[in-house]
């Protein structure tokens, strides 16, 4: 059985996801269709490419994922398929995918040709779903679009790193339903560069000098639990993803606040570690910090 997943900025209150699964339907009666996220941002090609990026690979080789962000044919925006890690991608040509193919090369990419003999003002619905369902049915790439070789990158997607290595300039990349602020520095990139020197992270005016493995890291369990005061205080983590992440302790955006709401920090915000000399013995000494 053949499975396809969505992923888009539409929402859950107007029709669009709903037509898509039932054009799915009506092409192919056994499939099986799986939502990945209709609450990306509107138009924000890198929440919709970390979603897939960390959602694509618990999915058996050979699901198909259409990914419905920004996807208005135009001379600018081109509509691609790419076989990627024994997996299948229908989108945009808008960056979405270069997150992945970062970290993995494509196999096969092609731009899809099809829209000829297609009226529509809905791509997803018209487009992306006769060309999953083709996949679906066994159908190749090439028949749908022309093999081609590069892809559009995103802007911001590599962090910066100053001549001198001692600084990484990241922005954020994403913010998860927590208020969690996620950036755009990996685990392997920070230490990395690291090479096991102190740090500070800043983001605005917050700053960090140590980041956790796990969000409980921050809780001093020595303490009995009415004296600890946890909840709301500020950190940084290593998130599951292996992503750089200030968050706020059992945060709730609604409620206690978050690391969005309380730091003020926003999807493109600027994030900063700066890394400071290695310390000699003697200066390790006499607490120099």
């Amino acid at each position: 059985m053949a499975i396809i997943t969505l992923t888009t900025d539409f929402g859950e209150k107007d029709h669009f996801a709903g037509a898509i699964k039932g054009a799915i339907y009506s092409e192919l009666s056994d499939v099986k269709i799986v939502d990945v996220s209709h609450s990306v941002s509107p138009f924000n090609i890198s929440e919709a490419a970390y979603i897939i990026l960390n959602a694509y690979s618990s999915f058996p080789k050979g699901t198909i994922h259409i990914i419905g962000i920004d996807s208005e044919l135009n001379p600018e925006n081109k509509h691609i398929a790419v076989k990627l890690d024994e997996h299948y991608f229908i989108c945009a040509n808008n960056g979405i995918m270069s997150m992945i193919c970062a970290e993995i090369a494509p196999e096969k990419i092609v731009e899809i040709n099809i829209h000829d003999k297609i009226e529509t003002s809905f791509p997803v619905l018209d487009v992306f779903v006769k060309v999953a369902c083709h996949i679906a049915r066994g159908g190749t790439l090439e028949v749908i679009g022309k093999v081609i070789n590069t892809i559009k990158p995103i802007k911001n997607l590599i962090p910066f790193v100053n001549d001198e290595q001692n600084q990484i300039i990241g922005s954020v990349i994403y913010i998860d339903n927590y208020g969690n602020v996620i950036t755009n520095i990996k685990r392997k990139f920070f230490e990395t560069i690291q090479k096991t020197r102190r740090y500070e992270i800043s983001a605005r005016n917050h700053k960090f000098k140590t980041v956790h493995n796990k969000y409980s890291d921050i809780i001093n369990f020595e303490l009995e639990e009415s004296k600890r005061n946890d909840e709301g205080k500020g950190m940084v983590v290593f998130n599951s993803s292996g992503y750089l992440e200030i968050a706020v302790y059992k945060s709730n955006p609604t409620t206690v606040g978050s690391a969005s709401t309380l730091m003020g920090l926003k999807t493109m915000d600027t994030v900063t570690v700066n890394f400071k000399p290695v310390l000699t013995p003697s200066q390790r000494e006499i607490g120099l910090r």
